[in-house]
């Protein structure tokens, strides 16, 4: 019964800390719709000691409505799933993530590299695209990362949900932060990869009982005396 309650609470919690976030952004959102502001200034803007700032902002800021509606499922889903599961690094993961992507797109997105036809344009990236493709990373990597089968088994899950997401990351897409996608994704990957080791506490197999039994001690097949009596002993013992 404890066991249950406890469950009850963790599923409540991964359920209510998405809500708060996403809630977030809608009230951004809203604020800017409400008084007519543009908060894409406050995005990242690589290379610029002022676009800094955007590492914080980038993602509680959308470009519109529809921006932020086609964001808020897998963004809820992705972090629920992500606390539920992986509720040891959960918090931590998210953190690196956001901060990683953030900090990555100011360093090296909107280059100019033309045999990929990039022309280095200057522009902000906002949005939350590129921590969702950071924990699609971080939740099918660290499948393949822990090999454990609660990871596999969710790693599945999100190619088969999310696979299509990683179109995004091809560059030159007009009006979409593609940087932002990939270094969202490889984000993801690294995070994964550093904490493999932290094992939940439900993927701890229970020791084999030959393992946790008191060793007893070394024992004889035969009687030890039985090499020790003499024939005519033997005999008697017989009768």
């Amino acid at each position: 019964m404890e066991e249950i309650k406890e469950q009850g609470r963790k599923l409540w919690q991964s359920l209510w800390w998405p809500a708060l976030f996403v809630a977030l952004l809608w009230a951004v959102q809203g604020v800017q719709e409400l008084f007519h502001l543009n908060w894409r200034i406050y995005g990242v803007l690589p290379r610029e000691p002022i676009g800094l700032r955007g590492v914080l902002f980038m993602p509680l800021i959308h470009k519109d409505w529809g921006h932020l509606l086609a964001n808020t499922p897998p963004l809820y889903f992705l972090s629920a799933m992500i606390l539920f599961f992986y509720r040891k690094v959960a918090f931590r993961a998210f953190a690196f993530i956001y901060v990683l992507t953030g900090l990555a797109v100011w360093l090296l997105a909107n280059m100019s590299i033309p045999f990929l036809g990039l022309t280095g344009e200057r522009g902000f990236h906002i949005g939350a695209s590129g921590l969702i493709y950071g924990m699609v990373a971080f939740v099918f990597w660290s499948g393949i990362f822990r090999r454990s089968i609660k990871a596999i088994a969710l790693s599945l899950i999100v190619v088969f949900y999310y696979g299509s997401l990683f179109l995004g990351i091809l560059p030159g897409q007009t009006g979409i932060s593609w940087e932002g996608h990939l270094f969202g994704a490889l984000a993801g990957i690294l995070v994964a990869f550093w904490y493999k080791q932290d094992v939940e506490r439900d993927d701890l197999k229970p020791k084999p009982s030959w393992e946790t039994e008191d060793e007893l001690p070394p024992s004889s097949f035969f009687d030890a005396d039985i090499f020790q009596k003499t024939k005519e002993e033997r005999r008697r013992d017989s009768f």
